[in-house]
């Protein structure tokens, strides 16, 4: 699958291994890095498992629209599908074995 990232800064944070330790610790920096490798590693987000550990799930509220694989608790690594325009099955539902393309807004806790 094809990562893109919000920022620079975020993408510097999260492809430089000393940066992403430097700014999460070493637990939850190598658990971000392990995400992002399965991730990148999927063809399609359909790949990515709903269960834990990784949990990938469509978040709800006032962050509707995005996407989350969880870290180290409580920590998510929050993402939205970059594919324009985004694949909907004919439900209005997200079509998750369509989309190829993400972009990794933040990792925040989300709770």
């Amino acid at each position: 699958m094809r990562i893109l990232f919000k920022t620079k800064k975020l993408q510097k944070t999260c492809s430089v291994s000393k940066e992403t330790i430097k700014q999460f610790g070493v637990k939850r920096g190598l658990k971000l890095q392990q995400r992002l490798m399965e991730l990148k590693a999927a063809e399609t987000l359909a790949e990515i498992s709903h269960l834990p550990p990784p949990r990938c799930h469509e978040l709800s509220g006032d962050r509707a629209g995005q996407l989350s694989v969880d870290l180290a608790h409580p920590y998510r690594l929050l993402f939205v599908v970059a594919n324009e325009p985004a694949p909907m099955k004919d439900n209005g539902e997200l079509d998750w074995a369509k989309v190829t393309e993400i972009k990794i807004i933040g990792i925040v806790d989300t709770h």
